[in-house]
This record gives C-alpha cells, sequence and structure tokens, in this order.
C-alpha cells in the first residue's frame, strides 16, 4: 500500500499540498501519479484534503493534528486500517507529483526482497548521484553508504568531505521515499526522536542511531520534492 502525508500547513509553502499542478491539486496530482503500482490511501489532517479526494475518488483517512513527521501521520493510518504486520507501506510525500514509477518500483521490489530474505532491515529508501554543485544545497539531502549499500548517515552538509578536493568526485543524494513493513513502521515510530534527528532535521536518523538498518537503492531520476514557490516553479518548467 502506498500511503500519502499531507499535511495542510507548511512552514515553508502554506497550503503547498493544494497548489495547482498541471490542473489538478498537488496531493491528487502525487496520488495519480502513483496509483498504478498500489493501492493508495492519503493520510491527512484536513478536512479540506478529505473532501478533495472523496471528489477525485481517491482514498482517504483522517489524521491528528498534533503529528510532528509524515512517518508518525501514515503510522496512525497504517493503524487505523488495520494493516496486516508484513504489509508494504510506501511513503510517498504529497510534494511529490512527478516522481517516476520505477523510483516506487525500485522500493517495492527492495521491501519484498527483503522480506523474502528476512533480513533485518528497519527502512528501505533511494538515492540518486549528484553533481557537486547540488551537493552543496542545504536542501538537498545527502547519504553515504557502506558496502552493502545500506546507509550509514544522512546530512544536510556536503558529505562525504573530500580532503583532497576533487572535482570529479561523486555524492549520493537522497529521495525522500520510504518503504516499510507496518510491524518496522510501528518500531521506528516507537522510538523516541534522537540527537542527531534534531540537529540535521532528518528523522531517518533515529534509525541509524539506534542501531537499525536502512537499505538503500540506487534509481535515476529528475523529481524532487516541492518546498518552496522556487522548487514549484523549476519542477513545473522541467516537467510541464
Amino acid at each position: 500500500m502506498i500511503i500519502i502525508p499531507a499535511r495542510l500547513n507548511s512552514s515553508r509553502f502554506t497550503n503547498k499540498v493544494l497548489v495547482d499542478i498541471i490542473g489538478l491539486p498537488m496531493v491528487i496530482r502525487t496520488a495519480k501519479q502513483v496509483a498504478s503500482l498500489d493501492e493508495v490511501v492519503i493520510a491527512t489532517d484536513s478536512t479540506e484534503v478529505m473532501s478533495l479526494a472523496k471528489h477525485y475518488n481517491i482514498n482517504a483517512i483522517l489524521t491528528s493534528t498534533a503529528h510532528k513527521s509524515g512517518t508518525d501521520r501514515i503510522n496512525e493510518a497504517a493503524n487505523l486500517l488495520n494493516l496486516n504486520d508484513d504489509e508494504i507501506i510506501i511513503n510517498v510525500q504529497a510534494d511529490e507529483p512527478f516522481i517516476e514509477h520505477h523510483v516506487i518500483q525500485a522500493i517495492i521490489n527492495k521491501v519484498k526482497s527483503i522480506k523474502k530474505n528476512n533480513e533485518n532491515v528497519m527502512i528501505t529508501s533511494c538515492y540518486k548521484e549528484i553533481n557537486s554543485n547540488l551537493a552543496d544545497d542545504p536542501n538537498h539531502v545527502k547519504v553515504i553508504l557502506d558496502t552493502n549499500s545500506n546507509a550509514i548517515y544522512f546530512s544536510r552538509v556536503k558529505i562525504p568531505y573530500h580532503r583532497d578536493h576533487y572535482e570529479t568526485s561523486v555524492f549520493y543524494g537522497h529521495l525522500g521515499i520510504y518503504g516499510f513493513t507496518k510491524k518496522s513502521l510501528n518500531t521506528f515510530c516507537n522510538l523516541k526522536p534522537s540527537k542527531l534527528e534534531q540537529i540535521e532535521k532528518l528523522e531517518q536518523l533515529r534509525a541509524i542511531e539506534n542501531n537499525y538498518t536502512i537499505a538503500m537503492v540506487q534509481v535515476e531520476s529528475k523529481s524532487f520534492g516541492i518546498d518552496t514557490q522556487e522548487d514549484l516553479d523549476n519542477s513545473l518548467s522541467l516537467f510541464k
């Protein structure tokens, strides 16, 4: 199941999940973008979003206004829906209206493989190669990996730091799409927020700091989350 967390208020872009994306509200455009891959549910704190979802025949569930993260919101939704512990849940952010199908499918396939092989993995996510200039941007999260392509660390700063300043250095940009089982999602949300998470404002660091594994899949993608008006303008220019 794909669950899309959709909080109406955003500190950097007011009501961004409702902005027009080629004739549809952003959250609806995102839901329709991924609807062919699996069952889709929007988890929201807004009756307005609930009404929109009903208008466009998309399943939605009303969740608490108190959640501090989208992961907590989808966890509540998964519990309200009484999903089985082994149900695969993909967290697709509402601000990813142009996310490519193959990116979501890669995460679904990886979670299925982890389940089949009974691997001890809490979260599955993905990354792509980015250039040095993009790696300088704190809004684009970077990840470094171990030899098994599991995440060692995520940061808003440029990592790893190349002491010899090689211009050809490769950096990995994190895409904020996450795969869980319902059981691993519950486990994650029952952990207390960690120090590193609070410093970087990156909740996936909670798993690493508590010694859980985040498996990463390399993908190719032009999509990016829309956090600002500039992001919106750039994405419409790129994809329209």
